[in-house]
């Protein structure tokens, strides 16, 4: 098993433009992976806002929004698992987290990407790609229940 890359993928019965909507409209990205942020994503910009995740609400979300090719591909870079409050984390190189979707017969296939873990500094790495790994089996569970009971 590696620990420098993650990859998750899910089958998605709605169609690439209600999964894409889904992604990069900030508001409905806040709700299906459980942030409050404050205004839309624009390539080259930071994304803030406030995490409400039951027991993770005192911490800030941010990240910097990379590409968004409409219906193709959606990225950022963020701190992973960047969780104590008093500790900054802007000198560590953030890792890339990528949403690529592709057209199925049946809907979209969503694929994620986190990669860079390698680049983390040795004494927080491994919780970091811990915690990130279960928390996209999670998000990707979360968009599947959002588009599918959204519209």
């Amino acid at each position: 098993m590696t620990t420098n890359r993650i990859e998750k993928r899910i089958q998605l019965h709605a169609p690439v433009s209600r999964v894409w909507r889904a992604l990069t409209d900030y508001r409905e990205f806040g709700e299906w992976f459980r942030v409050k942020l404050e205004g839309p994503f624009v390539p080259g910009q930071v994304a803030r806002g406030h995490i409400t995740y039951p027991g993770y609400e005192h911490l800030g979300w941010e990240a910097i929004v990379q590409k968004m090719e409409p219906e193709k591909l959606f990225s950022f870079t963020w701190h992973p698992y960047a969780v104590d409050p008093d500790k900054d984390y802007s000198q560590e190189t953030p890792t890339l987290v990528e949403f690529r979707l592709e057209q199925t017969a049946s809907g979209t296939l969503l694929l994620l990407t986190e990669s860079g873990f390698e680049h983390i500094p040795g004494e927080r790495r491994l919780d970091a790609f811990r915690m990130n790994e279960r928390g996209w089996t999670e998000q990707m569970n979360n968009i599947a229940r959002h588009v599918a009971e959204t519209r």
